[in-house]
């Protein structure tokens, strides 16, 4: 069993050279122009007028804004937001009397949103540097917990989903879109970091995902729209089938 601060310190590199290596192309060049995955996941209007250093750093794999079916004066968590794009996406939906936090284990990823946030005029959104595991966020203050494409890198999943329902308001609701698999990776397979931090070899079959999130206390537990994710993580032989999925639950009133 690999031990999960390596885990959490292989995925904390990957994303950190992912968001440095943004900042510096970023610049009058132009070179960060390329929206292909953001518009791949997301419908165009939906990204009308965000910068495109904020597109271009869309990591995800779906769309959980849209799966949450965000309400005007919402609170929202966002678990592993990256550079921002489902907070900011989230932040219009909720409106001035809603508010979106952004929790991130990443310097160089919490660095690129708060550039971002400040870019954009942005004041109803806030990122916090933290472990989805344990977040610094408040019991029962939260609307809506979303995530894209992020539970699969945690090594504990079950103590993501107890964190989120934590933080959850009775009756509140989680929109994930993450990836998921049909069967397990061998030992051999999850000992590759390189293939964890991405977003591959820390799947888990997704049976076993949804009874970690009953375990936790959730209930109304649905997964849909589940499709190959070929063209979004790299497949070896041997590996199980691999989907990116929606996923949605609600903590109990």
């Amino acid at each position: 069993m690999i031990p999960l601060t390596e885990i959490h310190e292989a995925v904390q590199e990957r994303y950190g050279a992912i968001a440095e290596k943004r900042s510096s192309c970023c610049g009058p060049s132009g070179c960060c122009d390329d929206n292909t995955n953001a518009a791949l996941l997301y419908n165009a209007e939906l990204l009308d007028g965000l910068p495109a250093d904020v597109t271009g750093l869309s990591l995800g794999c779906g769309d959980p804004v849209t799966i949450a079916g965000l309400r005007p004066g919402e609170r929202v968590l966002d678990l592993g937001s990256g550079g921002g794009i489902d907070c900011f996406l989230a932040a219009r939906q909720v409106g001035a009397e809603g508010y979106v936090i952004g929790v991130d284990m990443t310097p160089a990823m919490l660095a690129q949103a708060n550039a971002n946030k400040s870019r954009m005029g942005v004041i109803n959104v806030e990122f916090r540097q933290g472990q989805i595991e344990a977040l610094p966020v408040e019991d029962n203050s939260i609307d809506v917990v979303m995530s894209n494409c992020v539970i699969n890198l945690a090594p504990d999943k079950l103590a993501v989903f107890r964190e989120a329902f934590r933080v959850l308001r009775p009756g509140g609701r989680v929109s994930v879109s993450d990836i998921v698999t049909e069967g397990e990776f061998s030992d051999a397979l999850r000992a590759d970091l390189s293939q964890w931090a991405e977003c591959v070899t820390g799947a888990i079959d997704v049976e076993a995902y949804t009874a970690q999130m009953r375990t936790a206390g959730f209930t109304d537990i649905a997964v849909t729209d589940k499709r190959s994710a070929e063209e979004i993580v790299p497949i070896r032989p041997g590996m199980p089938r691999i989907y990116s999925a929606r996923i949605t639950a609600v903590k109990p009133q």
